[in-house]
């Protein structure tokens, strides 16, 4: 049995269905300048139940293709986000109500 690619990423998208974005970052020296140059790669990976959420970080295994543009699956999940993106710039948007209320009873007194 043929060795499988194995990549480790972070999730950047989960809108289609069954499917992830995982972009991949690699550091690599410029030949003339011989400055770090970073670039990204982004792969589309089978995720069978739906269960990664965006900021996650995870592992992804080469396989047969799966659609035009899926060529890896979903291996594990390494490391899970914080809190989504949603739900933190929620959180965000009630404490600046809050602090705004909290500033105009303070001035009406």
């Amino acid at each position: 049995m043929k060795n499988k690619k194995r990549i480790q990423g972070i999730v950047s998208s989960t809108k289609s269905n069954k499917t992830i974005t995982v972009q991949v970052e690699a550091y690599s020296k410029h030949p003339i300048y011989k400055k770090a140059v970073k670039k990204t790669h982004k792969y589309y990976a089978h995720d069978e139940l739906n269960e990664c959420k965006v900021g996650d970080t995870v592992t992804i295994e080469e396989c047969r293709p799966l659609s035009h543009l899926k060529r890896f699956k979903l291996v594990s999940i390494d490391k899970k986000a914080l809190e989504s993106i949603k739900v933190a710039e929620e959180k965000i948007v009630e404490e600046m109500l809050h602090e705004k209320d909290d500033t105009e009873t303070k001035e009406a007194e």
